[in-house]
C-alpha cells in the first residue's frame, strides 16, 4: 500500500501512561516527515488540550479535537466544528447527574465543572495543562457544548451507562469511553470515523492512503475506516482484534516501533 499520512490517537497512543512524548517519538514523526509522510492526531482532547505538541512535532496538520467535534489549525483556527445538540446536550448531562456521575462540559476553549474535588480532575488538568473553570450551574454552558463527559471510578458503572446512554440519544450523538473512566458525548459527526475523513480530506489525502493507530474502544471507529489500522500493546484485547497489525505499548515506545516497521522499511 502506498501510505500519504498517518493518523494518530494521543493517550495512550502518541504519549506514555505519564502524559510523555518521548525522544523515540519525536523522531519517528520527524522521520516520517522526511520521507514525505504526512503525521497528525486526533483526540478526545480539546484542541487547547494538545498545542503543547505542535512544536515539539512542528505538526503542519490539522488537529482533530473532541473526536472531530472541533478541527483546527496548528494555531487553533478552526477549521471544521460540530458541537451537540442543546437538547442532545441537556439529556446526557440529565442522565448522568441522575445516576450521581460526576459531569464536565466543554463549551468553546473551557472545560466546566462543579466539582473540583471530582475524581480525576487532577489527572485532567495534568493532561491538557489548563485548568477547569468552576461553575454551580453546568446547564448555560450545555448550550454551545461540543463535548460531556461523565467521569466515575466506577468503571462497570460507566460501561452499563454507555449502554443506556447509545440507546436514549440513538442517531443523535456519538457516545462511546475514550477511557475506562471517562464516557465521552460528542455530535454523531464528533467520532474517530468521521475524523479520519474530514482530516483526510483537509489534507488532500484519500482515504485509501491513510494509516491510523489507536489504544482504546473510541478508536475502532477509525479502525474501520483505513485499510492499515494499527493497535498499541497496551490495547485491549479486543481492540486488538480489529486492528490490521498490533505494535508495542505506549510505555515502550510503540508508536515509534510501528513507524519504523511499516512505513520506514
Amino acid at each position: 500500500m502506498k501510505i500519504s499520512a498517518v493518523i494518530s490517537d494521543v493517550d495512550g497512543t502518541l504519549v506514555t501512561h505519564d502524559k510523555t512524548l518521548t525522544p523515540a517519538t519525536v523522531a519517528a514523526v520527524t522521520a516520517l516527515r522526511e520521507r514525505g509522510i504526512a503525521f497528525a492526531i486526533t483526540s478526545g482532547r480539546p484542541p487547547r488540550g494538545m498545542r503543547f505538541f505542535v512544536e515539539p512535532l512542528r505538526l503542519t496538520t490539522p488537529i482533530g479535537g473532541f473526536n472531530g467535534g472541533q478541527i483546527t489549525r496548528p494555531d487553533m483556527a478552526p477549521l471544521e466544528e460540530h458541537a451537540l445538540a442543546p437538547d442532545t446536550a441537556g439529556q446526557a448531562h440529565r442522565i448522568l447527574a441522575n445516576r450521581k456521575i460526576d459531569v464536565w462540559v466543554f463549551s468553546g476553549l473551557d472545560w466546566l465543572l462543579t466539582n473540583p474535588d471530582g475524581p480525576y480532575v487532577g489527572l485532567e488538568k495534568h493532561t491538557v495543562k489548563f485548568e477547569p473553570t468552576v461553575v454551580k450551574n453546568l446547564e448555560p454552558a450545555l448550550g454551545t457544548a461540543y463535548k460531556v463527559v461523565g467521569v466515575s471510578e466506577d468503571r462497570e458503572l460507566l460501561k452499563r451507562c454507555e449502554a443506556d446512554m447509545q440507546a436514549a440519544l440513538g442517531p443523535g450523538a456519538s457516545v462511546s469511553r475514550s477511557q475506562p473512566y471517562y464516557l465521552d458525548i460528542t455530535h454523531p459527526q464528533a467520532n474517530k470515523g468521521a475524523a479520519v475523513r474530514n482530516m483526510a480530506a483537509l489534507m488532500n489525502v484519500p482515504m485509501s492512503e491513510v494509516a491510523v493507530i489507536g489504544d482504546n474502544y473510541n478508536d475502532l471507529a477509525m479502525f474501520g475506516q483505513s485499510d492499515f489500522s494499527i493497535a498499541m500493546g497496551n490495547a485491549p484485547d479486543d481492540v486488538k482484534k480489529k486492528a490490521r497489525f498490533v505494535t508495542g505499548s505506549n510505555d515502550a515506545d510503540g508508536l515509534a516501533e510501528a513507524v519504523h516497521r511499516y512505513f520506514l522499511k
